[in-house]
């Protein structure tokens, strides 16, 4: 499954009403309501009762509803009924390392919903990786996420960008060989307030594949939807590629010269490929 193109996804947990409404206004184009680590234990009943609340007052907002479940299989089954019955958007794993597992929550929403969900793989250790082409190759996942705190933790290190960078590469080469979200920016999640120096890491994370940012602020929001959106003047530049190649093919011909600069079939599909952006 492909191409959603969510730039941000910001975190709300699914049991506080105002928090997801906030979330909701954001400008986010996906809000995660969370019933795993942003949910005390003993008030995970009541997340789960709310969900369907919370899905519908952020999809009346325009955003997409996305639910995060638990990783325990006994509490995943109980966040995947409610999430099934609650008509979101998508399902984000956590602690995704096994591609079988990814296959069985795939199948099981879609026998509870009577039609497939997209699935977004949080990958949050070493194994899962080790595992990230595989876990891309799972017909139901429209993407793969880096969940910066917990993968350091399981490496037993600070979460530095020397230690993120080469997981968000190898999650972002693994992504786009199935034209998928790469939510994997190499920046500590919970130094939100450090707008400029997430701003040119994640522009670094960009320029190699990355396309999207899982958030749990409205500032890194604001960033990753800059960064990873089109600006006006790649979209104008992008639109004259892939016009000069139109016009290329239908002349016959299998390369133009625009500005200068040699316009073939790679670069015409890059042209067009940035144009599918949000």
């Amino acid at each position: 499954m492909s191409m959603l193109r969510w730039r941000s996804m910001l975190f709300a947990p699914a049991d506080h009403a105002e928090r997801c409404a906030k979330a909701a206004r954001a400008g986010a184009d996906a809000v995660i309501l969370d019933l795993e680590d942003a949910v005390a234990p003993g008030a995970k009943p009541a997340a789960r009762a709310a969900l369907a609340g919370a899905v519908a007052d952020v999809r009346a907002q325009g955003v997409a509803a996305t639910v995060r479940i638990n990783a325990p299989w006994m509490m995943a089954v109980e966040d995947i009924r409610a999430a099934a019955a609650a008509g979101g958007d998508a399902i984000v794993v956590p602690k995704a390392e096994c591609p079988h597992d990814l296959g069985v929550i795939a199948a099981m929403v879609a026998e509870l919903r009577g039609e497939a969900l997209p699935i977004i793989a949080l990958i949050e250790s070493p194994l899962g990786v080790a595992r990230a082409q595989a876990m891309a190759d799972v017909p139901c996942v429209a993407g793969l996420a880096l969940g910066t705190e917990d993968f350091s933790l399981a490496m037993g290190v600070e979460p530095t960008t020397a230690v993120l960078d080469l997981p968000a590469r190898q999650l972002a080469m693994a992504a786009a060989g199935r034209e998928l979200m790469a939510l994997a920016v190499p920046f500590s999640i919970a130094r939100f307030r450090e707008e400029e120096a997430y701003r040119a890491i994640a522009g670094e994370a960009a320029a190699y594949g990355v396309n999207g940012a899982i958030c749990i602020h409205p500032k890194q929001v604001a960033v990753a939807n800059a960064v990873f959106g089109l600006s006006p003047a790649a979209r104008e530049e992008a639109e004259r590629i892939w016009a000069a190649w139109d016009e290329a093919r239908a002349q016959g011909l299998s390369v133009v010269t625009l500005d200068g600069r040699m316009i073939d079939l790679p670069v015409a599909e890059r042209a067009r490929k940035a144009l599918a952006r949000p």
